[in-house]
């Protein structure tokens, strides 16, 4: 039997793009066969919708809210919930920060002023890891492309936000280059989305009762699939990056910037 997860996942109130509170998903993924999913509401220096200006325990008690309201419903009928974020840097680069709880967050306010390998090395000292999120996205409001080879231990190969295949076809073969596993999130905002399906995650041959086996899939390279189009990884046509790149090592210091040469 495989076990199905959503791993990307925003909600109302915590993350400003979002428009449903995490209650509201919890009956659609039950009904689409999934097992759990893991809130990754938008961080501290990425597009959150809490004020930046509030003291640090009360900021984090708000940010945790999102998730508490889907867990609680989760509890409730049965879909495990699981706690996450996605961090931003220099609006750019996306990573998905899994393994860490509020009573981590609370301790540690300097997590909003690490820089990509700060984050790297305490998260993982913490017992979590890194997924870089999106990493070929390529919008108006982002200046580069940020390809942290050395600051992560998995990359988002599937993106639901991506309508271009050729973004996740990139980053897949980008993980691949550099011998990483890769994931599947959905990135999504909507609950009312999951309705039509259109939906990914990852498979795991075991039930995950809590965030550190998901961990210790992603460090294991354990995941056993991804839930994702068909032909989102089978695109080979004249995939181009428009925006300036920038390849960093595990010293968050850029060692390249020939994109070519890692796919």
């Amino acid at each position: 039997m495989a076990y199905l997860y959503e791993t990307h996942l925003h909600t109302y109130g915590v993350s400003k793009c979002a428009i449903s509170f995490g209650a509201d998903y919890i009956a659609g993924y039950i009904d689409k066969g999934y097992s759990g999913l893991i809130v990754t509401d938008h961080f501290f220096n990425a597009n959150c919708a809490l004020s930046r200006k509030l003291p640090w325990v009360q900021w984090v008690n708000n940010f945790c809210r999102g998730y508490e309201n889907a867990k609680e419903e989760g509890d409730k009928q049965g879909l495990d919930v699981f706690f996450g974020w996605e961090e931003t840097f220099e609006g750019c680069d996306d990573y998905l920060v899994y393994g860490l709880d509020k009573s981590w967050l609370l301790e540690h306010p300097e997590v909003r002023n690490w820089t990509r390998g700060q984050q790297y090395k305490t998260v993982r000292e913490a017992g979590g890891c890194v997924v870089q999120a999106h990493p070929f996205r390529q919008r108006a409001y982002i200046p580069r492309v940020v390809l942290s080879a050395g600051c992560v231990d998995a990359v988002e190969a599937v993106n639901g936000g991506h309508e271009d295949f050729s973004n996740d076809a990139l980053a897949y073969r980008y993980a691949k280059k550099i011998g990483k596993p890769v994931t599947a999130g959905t990135d999504i905002h909507d609950a009312s989305e999951v309705l039509y399906g259109n939906i990914f995650g990852v498979y795991s041959d075991k039930k995950l009762n809590n965030i550190t086996d998901f961990v210790n899939m992603i460090l294991n390279n354990e995941v056993a699939g991804l839930k994702t189009d068909d032909d989102r990884l089978k695109y080979f046509g004249n995939e181009s990056v428009r925006l300036p790149v920038e390849v960093r090592n595990s010293e968050d210091k850029v060692i390249s910037r020939n994109w070519k040469n890692y796919i």
